[in-house]
């Protein structure tokens, strides 16, 4: 059986890994006042400070647990016996907002200090120089959804089960998502499969999906029907800016967060693992909102 280091084994994707894999491999879980003596197989390094809608984190929080603790995992691991590392970076690292479908070869240009710190964990890594017996690989998820799964999405959920109507039909969009099932499959691939080139690797589900489409699989769940009013972009512009000002729930991040388009390409992580990933965008968001329901 193989042995994990874990850090972040408390946050979402962490809980989530350490149950699909509870059976398969023996996990080591890192606590931040732990010092790090890596001498497990396996590195999967998911600690991070998480981007603050709210605007209210001190930016050097981020590059602390972000930059500087990555670093810390990483010189630890080159002077262990660990084959593999993994770490989770974001899409974030690369562009906020895109105009364009995001691929690996994306000059990144980073705008919050989330990014920037997640940006300068990656050039530590790959400034590194990698002996052959050890692989490693930055992974740039966007949003990930699953059990246990906070923030925008439950939100969503939450506004449609209480026969709220959804206001902004206008607004077109596509966003990509990331099941934590394709997720985790991912990360078994990357562990176990020696074959695949060590790198920076985008995670995404195969399909965008917009925010219409989710309040349509979100009412389809529950048995109602959508409630999509159009209301004009130019209201709900405003409005948005007078919740930042009175701290709304719909304040202009959030609405950017739902309403803007956000493709990420996942074709070359598919393409080095050579396997179809095991769940469609729909069904690991239906799953998602399936598992909202014991706690709305």
């Amino acid at each position: 059986m193989k042995s994990i280091f874990i850090t972040g084994s408390g946050g979402f994707v962490g809980q989530n890994i350490i149950k699909y894999f509870d059976a398969i491999y023996d996990f080591y879980r890192f606590s931040k006042n732990d010092e790090i003596n890596i001498s497990q197989d396996v590195v999967l390094h998911f600690a991070g400070k998480a981007h603050d809608l709210k605007n209210t984190s001190n930016a050097e929080e981020y590059y602390i647990v972000n930059t500087e603790l990555t670093k810390r995992v990483v010189d630890n691991f080159l002077e262990s016996d660990a084959k593999v590392l993994i770490t989770l970076s974001s899409v974030k690292a690369v562009a906020d907002k895109l105009d364009c479908e995001l691929t690996e070869d994306y000059i990144p240009n980073p705008v919050t200090h989330y990014g920037k710190s997640k940006l300068l964990a990656e050039q530590y890594i790959l400034s590194k120089e990698i002996p052959d017996a050890k692989r490693f690989y930055i992974l740039r998820p966007c949003m990930i959804h699953g059990y246990g799964n906070k923030g925008n999405l439950n939100l969503l959920y939450k506004i449609v089960t209480k026969g709220l109507p959804w206001p902004l039909g206008k607004f077109e969009n596509k966003r990509s998502f990331c099941s934590i099932d394709n997720l985790c499959f991912i990360i078994r691939e990357l562990i176990e499969n020696d074959q695949i080139p060590s790198g920076v690797y985008n995670l995404a589900d195969d399909e965008p999906i917009s925010t219409n489409e989710l309040i349509n699989l979100i009412s389809v769940g529950l048995e109602k029907k959508p409630n999509i009013w159009n209301v004009p972009q130019s209201l709900i512009n405003s409005l948005s800016k007078l919740g930042d000002l009175l701290r709304l729930p719909l304040n202009s991040n959030r609405l950017s967060k739902l309403t803007e388009t956000y493709i990420v390409s996942n074709n070359k992580i598919k393409t080095a693992i050579n396997k179809p990933l095991p769940i469609s965008a729909k069904d690991g968001l239906i799953k998602t909102f399936n598992s909202f329901k014991t706690n709305v």
